[in-house]
């Protein structure tokens, strides 16, 4: 038997070796490039000279260049770079890296123009590619898009700079812009004005109507006031149904003076919210750089201050800025402090007033008033104090109060056999308006167990005109439960009689101020012989406020008026004194 020589099996190992290294290799590369296209950064690589030698997928997608198309290709073609404000080029940090061997990140604000002319906005860093000898062969980049990030961001600011519901900017910009006013004007030696304006009576609106319309009049109001200064200057909502403007190139106070009468004709015309003809007016106050304050807070104060002199000097005006005015604004804070406490410290206290039969001088019915036994005043009367009540919105939970002693009054005498009509209690715009008034004095009318025909509701002239539309929808409502109503102070406002026919009411009060024209029976008592006709025409029960003089009662007696109230019968006196009053039969 023949043997063989064994076979050298050295070349097939080696064989057999380079393949699984080969394999292996391909496999790390096929992994490796499998994990680069599998995240979301976009990765590019360049070699020596700065020309593309690989791409992963997210690259391709930002650029829009393929990997085949790009490769040898200048990664400044590839990723062409631009400033997002000047559109201007920017260098890539590619060609940074491989000049200076270091990392380099991009500049903030940089954008992709992408291969169809489309930008994006990228942020970056790049850094050398180094072999195991430490060599550098080429640089890579990555990258990612932050567009909506940076959006967002934006965004982000001006909703912190910016009212959400008129775009107006807020206290925070305002701030900002009225410090950097007065730095140039102390530069330049110029003046500068901060207007406040506060709509009047909008609590009335918001409460009757809604927040809805109550926003779109905020939105309508903030059109047409920065319709009416230039665009150097700024018009800025502080909240509510406040605005600041800042006017930055005031030359003297006739300028300022000038643009408020602007905004307050602006103001002033109708709206239309959807079914709701609509008007407001509004008061401002005005404070000057440098004479009235040197920085931004002190002067929007002032300005503020001012403003609430605009309202009490009756609305619909504005006014400038004097130092004797921060007494007042103290005197007023101190007021809606004390306020705040008056209720829960029994300090509030109704007086009563007789309404006189002027055929037979007897009491009728009483008027509720409303009285403050301050600790430190002694009893105040409401012309000290009812302004900020309805201003800081206390006259809701006051008038309330009010409305529930005088129907317990009421029931009390009732219950004590005195005869009597009406108890007449005085409703402020703000109370009339409020969404829940209505519910509120069925609430009580149950609590207190008084019949609602003994409840008479006072609702002033201005008050009903302001919203025809939702004065006669509460007016209904309150007809409804059973309650009598009357036009308070009539002669007052812009109405006429035939207006007030389309309100459900029974009494007609003529305002004191026509009362106070008659001096005999051939005086100057024409307006008032009108009224009194005209009204007892349309079946209104007629009462003449303000009765003084016998004079004024004999014209009144012969013009037939039903019933009459003033200083002549008797003032307002509390609850005890009244009840003697109605048992005597006599008023001093």
């Amino acid at each position: 038997m023949t043997l063989k020589k064994p076979q050298d099996n050295s070349m097939v190992v080696e064989r057999l070796n380079w393949q699984v290294k080969n394999n292996l290799l391909k496999s790390s590369v096929s992994r490796a490039e499998l994990t680069l296209n599998s995240i979301s950064d976009a990765i590019i690589c360049s070699d020596l000279q700065g020309n593309v030698d690989y791409m992963n997928l997210a690259a391709e997608q930002m650029t829009g260049w393929k990997l085949e198309q790009a490769q040898g290709r200048s990664i400044d073609q590839i990723m062409p770079l631009i400033h997002d404000n000047s559109s201007a080029a920017c260098q890539n940090p590619v060609s940074l890296v491989l000049k200076h061997s270091v990392p380099v990140s991009m500049v903030p604000g940089t954008m992709l123009v992408r291969r169809n002319g489309s930008t994006v906005a990228i942020e970056d860093s790049a850094a050398p590619i180094r072999e195991p000898n430490g060599k550098i062969s080429g640089a890579v980049i990555v990258f990612h898009d932050v567009t909506a990030a940076l959006a967002l961001a934006i965004n982000m600011s001006y909703l912190a700079h910016h009212d959400a519901l008129t775009q107006l900017p807020n206290r925070v910009l305002l701030n900002d812009r009225i410090e950097h006013a007065i730095s140039l004007a102390e530069r330049r030696g110029s003046s500068l004005a901060v207007l406040f304006l506060d709509l009047d009576k909008f609590k009335n609106i918001n409460d009757s109507l809604g927040h809805t319309v109550g926003d779109s009049l905020l939105q309508s109001v903030a059109q047409r006031l920065s319709a009416c200064v230039r665009h150097s200057d700024t018009v800025s909502r502080s909240g509510g149904d406040e605005f600041v403007l800042l006017l930055t190139e005031c030359r003297n106070t006739q300028d300022a003076a000038l643009t408020a009468h602007k905004l307050l004709v602006s103001v002033a015309d109708s709206y239309q919210i959807g079914q709701h003809n609509l008007q407001v007016t509004s008061s401002i106050g005005i404070s000057v750089y440098p004479d009235d304050a040197l920085t931004a807070q002190a002067l929007i104060k002032n300005a503020d201050t001012a403003m609430y002199r605009a309202k009490h000097a009756g609305r619909n005006n504005f006014q400038f800025f004097r130092q004797d005015m921060n007494i007042r604004a103290l005197e007023r804070e101190s007021i809606e402090n004390s306020l705040k406490q008056a209720l829960e410290r029994q300090e509030f206290e109704v007086y009563y007033q007789p309404l006189i039969n002027l055929q037979t001088g007897t009491i009728t019915g009483a008027e509720a008033l409303l009285r403050w036994q301050h600790p430190e005043w002694g009893l105040t009367l409401p012309e000290r104090f009812i302004t900020v009540a309805e201003e800081s919105n206390l006259i809701l939970p006051i008038g309330r109060w009010i409305l529930r002693e005088a129907c317990l009054q009421a029931r009390h005498w009732q219950d004590e056999g005195l005869a009597m009509s009406s108890m007449a209690v005085n409703i402020s715009a703000r109370e009339f308006y409020h969404a829940d008034f209505v519910s509120g004095v069925r609430t009580i009318l149950y609590e207190t167990d008084l019949a609602p025909g003994w409840l008479q509701l006072d609702i002033t002239e201005r008050v009903l005109i302001q919203d025809t539309t939702t004065s006669t929808d509460i007016l209904n409502q309150l007809k409804v439960l059973g309650v009598q109503l009357a036009v308070d102070n009539f002669g007052t406002g812009s109405s006429s009689l035939s207006e007030l026919l389309m309100y459900p009411i029974d009494v007609l009060k003529i305002d004191g101020s026509f009362v106070h024209t008659i001096r005999e029976r051939n005086g100057n008592s024409k307006v008032a012989s009108a009224v009194i006709a005209m009204a007892e025409s349309f079946g209104y029960k007629v009462i003449a406020e303000g009765v003084e003089t016998p004079a004024q009662l004999e014209f009144l007696l012969h013009q037939h008026c039903n019933e009459g109230q003033g200083y002549l019968f008797s003032g307002s006196v509390a609850g005890a004194e009244f009840t003697k009053l109605m048992r005597t039969g006599l008023v001093t």
